[in-house]
C-alpha cells in the first residue's frame, strides 16, 4: 500500500499537480521559522513576456521616478491576499492595458528566501493597450516591438534572457505546461523528488515520519541562508541523512509551484526535481546509503512512472530555478 501511496504522489507531482504540506522534515537549525507574511518578511514578484505572431514582445515604458522612461516588460510585486495569477493580471491591466492569461511558468529567479520573481509565458485575452494619454503611476505606455529590435533604454538587461527563454519555449516547449496550484503553505519550502539513477533504474528519497512521502524541507531567513540561496534548504536536509562529501547533489528544477494567497498563507511550496550521484561513480549501482530511520531509497519500478523521471532527468524537463 504504501509502494501504491508513492507512485501516486510521484505522478501528481511529475504531472504538475499540488499536494497539501501536512508537516516539515527538515529545519534551520536554531531558528523557528516565522510564517511568511508578504511585504513583512518575502517579497514576491511576477512577470510576464508576452510574444505574437509577429515576433514582437510587449514592453511598458516606466513611470517610476528612478526609472522614468525606460522599458521593461510587465511585471511588479504581489499583493497579500493575491494568488500568483491574480497578482500577474492585475500587474498587466494595471501597466499595460491588457487582460491576460498565464499559459505556462517560464522560470523562478530567486535571492534567498525573501525574493522570489515568477517568471510566466503569457497571452492577451483583451483589454486595449495602455497609450501615453493614459499614462499615470504605473506606467506611461505600452507597446509592441520586435524581438530583435527593442526600444531603448531598457530599465534593466536581464529581461533579455527571459525574452530569448518565451521565444525558445514557443519553438519547442522543454518542459509540460505549469501552472501555480492553489494550495496553502504556511512557510517557504521544497518538496523533493530526490533521484539516483543507474543503468535505467531511478531511486527516489523518501521521508518516514508518519505515512511514506516525498521529502520536505522549510527554508531559513538567517543570513547564511539567504546569501546561499534556497539550495541550502535542500543541502541541509540531504546532509541530515546522508554522506555529501563524496556525493554530487544538484537542483535541476521545478516540477511544480504552490501557493494560495487566501487568508494570510502567503507561503510557497515549490515541487524541485534533485539529482544525488557518487562523485567518483565507479561501479556503485546502489544509492547511497541512509543514516537513521527517518528516510530511505524508494525503487521506483513502475514503468511509466520510470520513464517519465528518467526523460524528465535526461531533457531537463523542468522549469529553471535561476539565482
Amino acid at each position: 500500500m504504501a509502494s501504491e501511496d508513492l507512485a501516486g504522489t510521484l505522478a501528481a507531482v511529475l504531472g504538475g499537480r499540488g499536494l497539501r504540506v501536512q508537516s516539515y522534515d527538515s529545519r534551520p537549525a536554531g531558528e523557528t521559522p516565522a510564517q511568511v507574511r508578504l511585504r513583512k518578511n518575502v517579497c514576491y514578484v511576477v512577470l510576464a513576456v508576452f510574444l505574437n505572431e509577429q515576433d514582437e514582445v510587449l514592453l511598458i515604458q516606466e513611470a517610476k521616478k528612478e526609472c522614468r522612461g525606460s522599458w521593461y516588460l510587465p511585471a511588479g510585486r504581489m499583493e497579500p491576499r493575491e494568488t500568483i495569477v491574480e497578482a500577474l493580471q492585475r500587474e498587466v491591466k494595471e501597466e499595460a492595458g491588457l487582460q491576460c492569461e498565464p499559459l505556462t511558468l517560464l522560470s523562478v529567479e530567486e535571492r534567498g528566501p525573501s525574493w522570489i520573481r515568477f517568471v510566466f509565458l503569457a497571452r492577451p485575452t483583451g483589454g486595449i493597450l495602455k497609450t501615453p494619454k493614459e499614462a499615470d503611476a504605473e506606467s506611461l505606455q505600452a507597446g509592441w516591438y520586435p524581438r530583435t529590435s527593442l526600444p531603448t533604454p531598457l530599465r534593466a538587461h536581464d529581461i533579455l534572457h527571459l525574452i530569448e527563454l518565451a521565444a525558445q519555449y514557443r519553438q519547442q516547449a522543454r518542459h509540460p505546461l505549469l501552472l501555480p496550484q492553489e494550495l496553502p503553505c504556511s512557510l517557504v519550502c521544497q518538496r523533493l523528488v530526490a533521484t539516483f539513477t543507474s543503468v535505467q533504474t531511478v531511486w527516489v528519497l523518501v521521508g518516514t515520519v508518519g505515512m511514506p512521502h516525498l521529502p520536505i524541507t522549510a527554508c531559513g531567513f538567517a543570513p547564511i541562508e539567504q546569501r546561499g540561496g534556497i539550495k541550502m534548504a535542500v543541502l541541509r536536509l540531504l546532509q541530515e541523512c546522508l554522506t555529501l562529501h563524496h556525493l554530487a547533489v544538484e537542483t535541476k528544477g521545478l516540477l511544480g509551484l504552490q501557493h494560495l494567497g487566501k487568508d494570510q498563507t502567503d507561503g510557497i511550496c515549490l515541487n524541485v526535481l534533485v539529482t544525488v550521484a557518487f562523485r567518483n561513480p565507479g561501479i556503485q549501482n546502489e544509492p547511497p546509503k541512509v543514516r537513521g530511520e527517518n528516510f530511505f531509497w524508494w525503487k521506483v519500478v513502475e514503468e511509466d512512472l520510470q520513464s517519465q523521471l528518467l526523460q524528465r532527468l535526461q531533457e531537463s524537463s523542468v522549469v529553471p530555478i535561476n539565482r
